[in-house]
């Protein structure tokens, strides 16, 4: 369709309201609940790009001609029974392994309508959604599941489908047609099982379990479904598979672990079990909860605050305390009188969210906590001042101390919090100390055990990859030329000549980053929460590896942009996001269509990236003097700092927990001007109750001790992983030696073939051709 002179101006004019208006300082609230993934037609819309929208009338077509053929039925799949559906299945999972390409590819598609909910026979989103849901269950009660990854892994490696692209000047979704249905097939299944429905039965219940067990589990070449799936990113970061839709890998893959090992809740309660078996108690917190019930508040521009010190006194007060009663009065009355908020950001349907309606509370959000070591390091800091004495592990002596010096130690020890991380380093070091007396104990195979264990061999390749692939979709990165295509499965085969067509694959290739970036950001914090909690040198050997490989400064690039501007971004057309593209009517494109949805406050999964990408960085940094420095060194308060105006309690919880890991570097006049972000910290992030953060003493910050914090730190690491993966639990200079003569050469020896046929070479050269002395070997030596 051709746009005329007068529907240039308007085109443009929607362009520039996408970006949004990021200079704006009363920017509203946003929307936004944190939650493990998006909606679950929100997630099946983001696996495919606008480009692939005449796909779907291809998949019906060919399900349409082949249970024409083969289903001997003359109505469709849902006038269908049991028995026949079964049949028809039965019969595509015999023919579905065929050599003949084309004759596969049309099962595939077949295959691939049937779990996107036969849309041609429904007539709503919640009877396509059903449909979906029911066909997906019994696709996998058929097996098809365990046939759809021993396809993907053929087709992974299939030597002559990547060097195709080669031969062409540029790579297309017309190059990985076979792959990107098995991989939509892989991913309507996993997510569908993510979901909990509300008329699950017992028998569904049951079947989810055992898929999350099976995805865990080593299932072709003895390898899990995530290991496949990270190979295949390797190998199309490193350019030897250019043709993988690495959108679709990256999903699948974050989904993936996402139900094999669990969600964020599930991580809470595993957590508190492990606690209890350590014989420590439950801690009640859930982050999330906990940010869910904190206040956003609004960040003063940089110059005011420095003017805001030269006020009254009373104004000064009025600076740290932000929540104040008027404006508690005023929240309270508006949230009475709130109407029902926007619908998600990128939801297909709009459908109307009621604004929940935030609790202000006067006390502190966190629990306070003390690390057991703040309390030796505090008492041996008031002994040697008042006693003039050390004493080494100790924590009840107080004797010639003051009175205050009695309640301040009283008050510690009601919030000692001692983490798994530290029981974990003390039974390490135990082992270490006492091979023999105290061997490791047995190891628990958890999901992420194997996991970890599947990964270690290739680990560090992994983190670069994936951090390749971030940086290419990144907004504030700027593409070079020897970076990394990830728009294989987004360009079509033949590029847009008219100004409509180019605006939709604008779109289209901007909604395709975001939705990258989406499904790394929230594979690093899933990996990185799991593997901590299941044992802490697990998680300091990724994120050495995600350091080692510059995750920190690019992570920082990517908040170093109008970060308010990219989560109000709308990259989407409603009316091409699955469903809504195949249960309505198909019309033309129009200036009007790619306005419609653009009423929404922000992006969800703009939002979600960003989040996450925050808890990496605090998870990267957290009690690591060396890593803070880098955020210094790379200038990252000011770029922080802008982040706040981003009206969101989560985000700014996570923004002030780093800027709080740098201002005791940043210098008294830093912090002079910049007393309300100061003051903001102290109200929304946990207090450390010994923790001198805003003063600058501590002496654990002294800079010579940085390398050498790192090079410990990684020889314990390589210590865990060499006793645990590569000895099997031994240290090898420790392992029991068989001295029993009968036993040694009654051992079987297993000789090499060329050994065999060298034989007598060996035995001439080893025994008759070399004089001993007898005497000399048995003579006792004093």
């Amino acid at each position: 369709m051709e746009i005329g002179k007068r529907g240039i101006p308007k085109l443009r004019e929607i362009l520039r309201r996408q970006r949004g208006d990021s200079e704006s300082s009363d920017a509203p609230d946003v929307e936004f609940v944190y939650d493990d993934a998006d909606e679950h037609t929100v997630e099946l819309a983001e696996l495919y790009s606008y480009t692939e929208y005449p796909d779907f009338s291809l998949n019906k077509q060919a399900f349409t001609e082949h249970f024409a053929q083969y289903g001997r039925h003359d109505g469709g799949w849902s006038t269908a029974n049991d028995s026949l559906r079964s049949n028809y299945l039965l019969h595509l999972l015999n023919d579905i392994e065929m050599a003949d390409r084309a004759r596969r590819l049309q099962l595939l598609r077949s295959i691939l309508y049937l779990c996107q909910g036969v849309f041609g026979e429904a007539e709503t989103e919640s009877q396509l959604m059903s449909n979906s849901r029911h066909n997906v269950f019994l696709l996998y009660e058929s097996g098809f599941f365990v046939i759809l990854i021993e396809l993907l892994n053929l087709e992974a490696e299939n030597s002559v489908a990547a060097s195709a692209p080669l031969r062409k000047p540029a790579v297309s979704i017309a190059d990985s047609t076979e792959l990107r249905i098995i991989l939509s097939l892989l991913y309507i299944i996993v997510e569908t099982m993510r979901v909990e429905h509300a008329d699950d039965t017992s028998h569904q219940q049951e079947m989810k379990a055992t898929f999350a067990t099976e995805l865990g589990m080593p299932m072709f070449n003895n390898e899990p479904v995530a290991i496949i799936l990270f190979n295949m990113i390797t190998k199309f970061c490193n350019g030897s598979a250019s043709h993988f839709p690495v959108k679709k890998v990256l999903l699948l893959l974050w989904k993936t672990i996402l139900v094999s090992m669990g969600s964020l809740k599930e991580l809470h309660q595993t957590k508190n079990e492990m606690r209890r078996a350590a014989g420590l108690p439950e801690w009640p917190e859930d982050n999330v909860e906990v940010c869910r019930n904190i206040r956003a508040s609004t960040p003063p521009a940089a110059g005011m605050e420095f003017m805001d010190g030269r006020r009254s006194r009373q104004a000064r007060q009025d600076a740290f305390d932000p929540f104040s009663d008027a404006d508690e009065e005023e929240e309270v009355a508006n949230s009475e009188d709130q109407s029902p908020g926007t619908p998600r950001p990128g939801s297909p349907v709009a459908e109307p969210v009621e604004t929940p309606v935030i609790k202000v509370n006067k006390a502190l959000p966190w629990r306070s906590k003390v690390r057991e070591k703040d309390l030796e390091q505090f008492l041996a800091q008031t002994r040697q001042k008042f006693v003039g004495l050390k004493v080494h592990n100790d924590l009840n002596s107080l004797a010639g101390l003051p009175n205050p010096i009695h309640e301040g130690v009283k008050v510690l020890k009601e919030h000692i919090y001692v983490s798994l991380s530290e029981v974990q380093i003390k039974q390490e070091e135990e082992v270490t100390k006492n091979p023999l007396s105290q061997p490791e104990s047995d190891i628990a195979e958890t999901a992420a055990e194997a996991l970890y264990r599947s990964m270690l061999p290739n680990l560090p390749q992994y983190m670069i990859s994936l951090l390749k692939l971030l940086l290419a979709a990144a907004p504030a990165c700027k593409p070079k030329t020897d970076s990394i295509n990830i728009l294989a499965d987004v360009l079509p085969e033949e590029m847009p000549t008219t100004v409509l067509d180019s605006m939709k694959l604008a779109i289209d290739v901007n909604r395709h980053k975001e939705i990258i970036v989406k499904a790394i950001s929230g594979l690093f914090l899933l990996l990185l929460k799991w593997f901590k909690l299941n044992h802490i040198y697990q998680f300091e050997f990724m994120s050495q590896h995600l350091v080692f490989a510059n995750c920190i400064p690019l992570v920082i690039k990517f908040f170093n942009q109008t970060i308010l501007a990219y989560v109000q971004t709308k990259n989407s057309i409603s009316v091409l996001d699955f469903p809504e593209c195949v249960l309505s009517e198909e019309e033309e494109l129009s200036a009007e269509t790619l306005e419609t949805g653009d009423s929404q406050t922000c992006c969800w999964r703009n939002m979600f990236s960003c989040i996450n990408l925050l808890r990496i960085l605090n998870k990267l940094t957290k009690w690591k003097h060396s890593r803070t420095m880098m955020l210094i060194i790379f200038k990252s308060a000011p770029i922080l700092k802008r982040a706040l105006k981003v009206k969101h309690a989560m985000m700014q919880v996570y923004v002030l927990k780093l800027i709080k890991l740098q201002t005791k570097y940043l210098g008294r006049q830093w912090r002079k001007s910049n007393m309300k972000t100061m003051s903001a910290i102290y109200c929304k992030v946990r207090h450390r109750l010994t923790d001198d953060w805003a003063f600058g003493n501590d002496m654990d910050a002294r800079p010579w001790d940085f390398q050498a914090e790192e090079y410990a730190l990684r020889s314990c690491v390589d210590r865990f992983n060499n006793r645990r993966y590569v000895n099997d639990g031994y240290d090898p200079d420790f392992k029991p030696v068989d001295n029993n003569l009968q036993s040694i050469l009654g051992e079987e020896v297993q000789l090499t073939m060329e050994f065999k046929m060298n034989y007598e070479k060996w035995l001439e050269r080893e025994v008759h051709g070399t004089q001993i002395d007898w005497d000399l070997l048995l003579r006792h030596k004093m």
